[in-house]
């Protein structure tokens, strides 16, 4: 089943793309929570209108998204979290630290942008992927450290 998403959903696509998903999935989930419409011949028409009239302001908005990327570039966080007395944190450490550590410097990033891929429940050197735009992916590095 082919659909086109109104919104960007994790692992799956961005907005405005066409994609193929289980019927069940784009049934049941995709098109009754407004995420995605049915990929008919005339929303594929009506879509091809709207991205030609949005394509000069998506543009802009990837420009955008490579300044902030270019000003981001080079900036390595330092995240304080309680810790035993063998490095391990108290819980673990989550996209939410790293936004407010970015908002603290002047950079105000969604949350949900931010990915780690991995767990960090342990004091070290980790590294974060924010996506700014769908072609736009910048590796940021953190460091744990002990309070």
């Amino acid at each position: 089943m082919d659909v086109i998403l109104k919104e960007d959903v994790l692992n799956l696509g961005y907005k405005d793309d066409i994609v193929t998903v289980k019927s069940g999935y784009g049934r049941n989930y995709l098109i009754p929570q407004k995420k995605a419409v049915i990929a008919s011949e005339s929303a594929k028409k009506v879509l091809a209108e709207n991205l030609r009239q949005r394509a000069h302001k998506l543009e802009q908005i990837k420009t955008d998204a490579q300044a902030l990327a270019s000003k981001l570039d080079g900036i390595s966080l330092t995240i304080g979290a309680k810790t035993s007395s063998s490095g391990t944190i108290f819980g673990s450490v989550s996209n939410i630290q790293i936004a407010e550590e970015l908002v603290r410097l002047g950079f105000n990033i969604d949350r949900k942008l931010i990915i780690i891929k991995e767990n960090v429940k342990e004091t070290g050197k980790y590294k974060a992927t924010i996506k700014l735009h769908k072609e736009v992916v910048l590796e940021i590095p953190f460091e744990v450290i002990s309070e």
